[in-house]
């Protein structure tokens, strides 16, 4: 994929904590408009590419633009500021918060009430199980439930693009696949996707691109036939 084409960039990144490197000389384009994955196992580096993305833990050499600009350097509420948001690991929902709490906090940047009210409608269109509990406390409800409240507080600031943590982690099968057919629903609204998974079936079959992460470096990427016939995820995922 070419420079121009992307949405998200990073080029050459190597991120440190303290002298020892993580990632090691990280590459990758993140097209707008797709849903592009990082695949890899525990201790491959995803979760420090998604520190390293938000500002949380910075790259010490290499550089990261979104849609052309420079955010390497930036504070991560900045980096939300220009249109990251991040669905986490483990959902992280406001456990003492209701649900319509949980997602007017995705849109705390925003002042206007006409607009929040529309963000919560659309929320509401994707998940109408949370239209059903808005007065809910986020710590009752199931885990599935909570994945997409998770995913709808993330969507409360119209995000450019949406970093999304492992998102069956947990769930039972059923809620797993409804979450990866919510993650292609947001895609096709327009949402650009950057989706970190270890179940490699179900990303494969609602990615456009994507990228094996091993020990830090990117071993393998291509569309998602080309990873499927690619040795190294046959190795890793398929024995």
């Amino acid at each position: 994929m070419s420079a121009a084409a992307a949405l998200l960039q990073l080029s050459n990144v190597y991120t440190a904590y303290d002298k020892a490197d993580v990632l090691n000389d990280v590459s990758l384009c993140v097209a707008a408009g797709s849903i592009t994955c990082i695949l890899g196992s525990n201790g491959s580096g995803k979760s420090t590419l998604i520190r390293s993305i938000l500002g949380l833990t910075r790259p010490r050499s290499g550089s990261i633009r979104l849609a052309g600009r420079d955010i390497t350097q930036l504070p991560t509420h900045l980096i939300n500021k220009v249109g990251v948001a991040c669905i986490p690991e483990g959902r992280k929902v406001f456990p003492k918060l209701t649900v319509e709490e949980n997602l007017r906090i995705g849109a705390y940047r925003e002042r206007s009430k006409a607009v929040i009210a529309r963000r919560l409608e659309r929320v509401y269109e994707i998940f109408p199980r949370l239209r059903e509990r808005v007065r809910q406390l986020g710590g009752t409800m199931s885990g599935g439930e909570q994945a997409m409240l998770s995913i709808g507080r993330g969507l409360m600031s119209e995000p450019k693009l949406l970093l999304i943590d492992e998102p069956s982690l947990g769930l039972s099968p059923l809620f797993v696949q409804e979450a990866f057919d919510v993650v292609k629903r947001i895609n096709s609204d327009g949402v650009t996707v950057l989706l970190v998974e270890q179940n490699v079936h179900q990303t494969l079959a609602i990615a456009h691109y994507g990228y094996v992460l091993m020990q830090g470096r990117v071993v393998a990427d291509g569309t998602m036939d080309a990873l499927r016939d690619n040795e190294e995820v046959k190795k890793a995922y398929f024995g």
